[in-house]
């Protein structure tokens, strides 16, 4: 029969991640979702569905009878599949006494953890400060364990629910309608052990007995815990409310090991030598802060997540091999083994890159393209290639006479034709083309028509969208779409690219100018990057003119307030160059522009004329800020820069 769930309450992760450690980490759900498993989310069903489950017998004959009974459909769809099947060989029905099974109650609330309301500094001062004191990579363990046996002498016997894996209770389940089996008890703290992250504490069932599965058997819990010996992972076990303040302070310290052994801590780190062990941490601190706030925007910190996750499922993979080798391995096995072990490597490797803030800090562009310029053709003629289904003679009626022409249905396949100086002409339709992260030669690509007629879409599956490192590449008259891509609409690795009568619509990041790089954008439009509309990295150089900037920094983060990117974004050191006329930015939800700035030290001498002129008002404010902009090759001219949630212009210290 089927099993009955409840919702859980809100957490921020269950278990830990560490390798090694019975945990359940990633089973959270959203609060609210229904669990109970068969029926579809959003669909009208009784608030509690309840099955009526037999007791089970005693010993293992029982238990895996309760099993199995958890995953077998209700008595109306079992009737149904027993008709279609008449006549097939089936096996015998289990053998069990048919009494009513006692209903297990809702859980309680779960204390809050006020992790969840910590500013980064604050996290940092907790962290750096008081649980780790300075102590060295390899002995983080022992100082988490300290941390933890200290707060847990507050109180040795309390209540909790203990949240565990699934597979303990069920042969076959959804992970997605049951994410982890939670279950009332009562804790009994043990002595100080060996390490945090595998505390250990003894639990028996609490009364009522209660339990997110709403038909889930007593019994078979009961012998779970036998088998367990009533021995449970620590940060397994969340402290519920209503209990005294002491409790509290024993819920905080265990979410501040759980943050710790899902966020901060890696494999590596006690394999390594940091000289500064409290400063990687705060660097760690820092990007996840990063990624909570939106400052890393929202597609590319899922590349992120998605890297850890897959270090952490290869490693886990990698020891789970070799614990299967139960002799000398032979010679595929050691190849295996080998080749797992550099996955890992290339991935940890990947991840470093993440954490050190001076490679960060020009985010997380590096060169895409890898295809060499093609230059000219030998004849020296150019080429318009042509981009529609069908080719008529109106389409090049206004061509001159001698022009060599190439007609194409797929626009992939005429950007491969390109040599430097042939453009490329786009009639209305939709269109996909990897090559445009691959933009080497210098071409003119225009759409003909109306510009919203012609739509560029992104491939979902690829990272980039349109890249270019070309000496001066143009685009005309066209709608770039984009969908699932993590890195900016459009990148500008190096040389000169112009954007002109263009609508970017973005879904990730928006216009990106790397270091050395230029962009022109005239009489485009640009919404919806999940950072700022346009971001100018240290020495690059921007014109922008008679351009709309609107609704960017729409962020999918708990936090929305911290963010202050919006429509235009300058990292300086050195300074970007930017020129700006007759733009209309608005209504994005950071500030309409902001200059990022690493170090206070760089305006030194304009923050000491503000405060110098500080009592005569917003007139000398006003002034300074036109001299920081001065000094930052900033030009702005008649634009119209209203509605940002944070304001107008803005210097930020990092």
């Amino acid at each position: 029969m089927a099993s009955a769930a409840r919702p859980p309450e809100p957490e921020e992760s269950v278990g830990t991640g560490r390798p090694g450690r019975r945990g359940a980490q990633g089973l959270s759900a959203p609060p609210g979702d229904s669990l109970a498993v068969g029926t579809l989310r959003g669909a009208a069903a009784p608030a509690r569905s309840v099955v009526a489950s037999p007791r089970p017998g005693k010993g293992k004959a029982g238990r895996e009878a309760a099993r199995r009974r958890l995953q077998l459909p209700p008595a109306s769809q079992a009737e149904g599949r027993a008709a279609g099947a008449a006549g097939a060989a089936e096996e015998p029905p289990l053998s069990v006494p048919q009494e009513e099974e006692e209903e297990a109650q809702p859980l309680p609330p779960v204390c809050v953890s006020p992790m969840r309301g910590m500013w980064r500094d604050e996290k940092v001062v907790l962290y750096c400060d008081q649980v780790l004191q300075g102590c060295k990579a390899e002995d983080a363990d022992e100082a988490m364990s300290k941390y933890l046996s200290e707060k847990l002498k507050l109180k040795d016997r309390w209540l909790g629910v203990w949240k565990t894996n699934p597979e303990l209770f069920f042969v076959k389940y959804e992970e997605a309608s049951i994410p982890f089996v939670a279950i009332l008890v009562e804790v009994t703290c043990k002595p100080r052990q060996s390490s945090s992250s595998c505390f250990k504490v003894s639990v028996s069932l609490a009364e009522p007995f209660s339990s997110n599965i709403a038909n889930i058997p007593r019994g078979l819990v009961n012998e779970i815990l036998e088998e367990l010996e009533h021995s449970v992972p620590l940060l397994e076990v969340y402290p519920v409310e209503g209990q005294d303040s002491d409790i509290h302070d024993i819920a905080l310290a265990l979410e501040v090991v759980r943050f710790f052994y899902d966020f901060l801590w890696r494999d590596w780190d006690d394999e390594e030598s940091c000289e500064n062990y409290t400063a990687l941490i705060e660097e760690r601190i820092n990007l996840w802060c990063d990624i909570q706030d939106g400052t890393i925007p929202g597609p590319i910190a899922q590349r992120f997540k998605k890297t850890l996750e897959k270090y952490k499922k290869k490693r886990v993979e990698l020891i789970e091999y070799q614990s299967n080798i139960t002799e000398d391995p032979s010679a595929a096995e050691a190849v295996e083994c080998w080749k797992k072990y550099y996955e890992i490597v290339m991935l940890c490797g990947l991840l470093k890159m993440w954490e050190d803030l001076r490679l960060r800090v020009h985010g997380p562009f590096f060169p895409r393209i890898l295809r060499r310029r093609k230059g000219k053709r030998d004849f020296g003629k150019t080429i318009t290639h042509i981009v529609a289904k069908v080719m008529t003679t109106d389409m090049v009626k206004d061509l001159s006479s001698d022009t060599l022409l190439q007609q194409h249905d797929d626009l992939d396949l005429a950007l491969d034709s390109c040599y430097s100086g042939d453009t490329v002409v786009i009639f209305p339709g939709e269109y996909q083309a990897v090559n445009l992260a691959l933009l080497t030669d210098d071409i003119i690509i225009k759409g003909v028509g109306k510009r919203e007629e012609i739509m560029i879409t992104s491939e979902p599956s690829h990272d980039s969208f349109v890249v270019s490192k070309a000496d001066n590449v143009k685009l005309m008259h066209l709608s770039l779409i984009q969908q699932g891509t993590v890195d900016g609409i459009v990148v500008v690795e190096s040389g000169h690219m112009t954007l002109e009568n263009c609508i970017l619509k973005c879904e990730g990041t928006g216009v990106c100018v790397l270091t050395g790089a230029a962009l022109t954008i005239t009489d485009s439009e640009i919404t919806g990057a999940q950072g700022a509309g346009v971001e100018l990295y240290p020495g690059s150089i921007a014109v922008l003119e008679r351009n709309e900037i609107h609704h960017c920094n729409n962020l999918r983060t708990s936090d929305n307030s911290k963010s202050t990117l919006g429509g235009v974004n300058m990292k300086v050191l050195p300074a970007p160059k930017l020129k700006m006329t007759n733009n209309h930015i608005y209504n994005n939800n950071g500030y309409g522009v902001s200059i990022l700035q690493p170090t206070e030290q760089f305006f030194i001498v304009a923050e000491e004329a503000l405060n110098k002129g500080a009592a005569s008002g917003d007139k000398k404010e006003d002034s300074m800020l036109s001299r920081v902009m001065q000094n930052l090759n900033l030009e702005m001219n008649n634009n119209k820069i209203e509605a940002n949630l944070k304001g107008d212009i803005r210097i930020i210290t990092s």
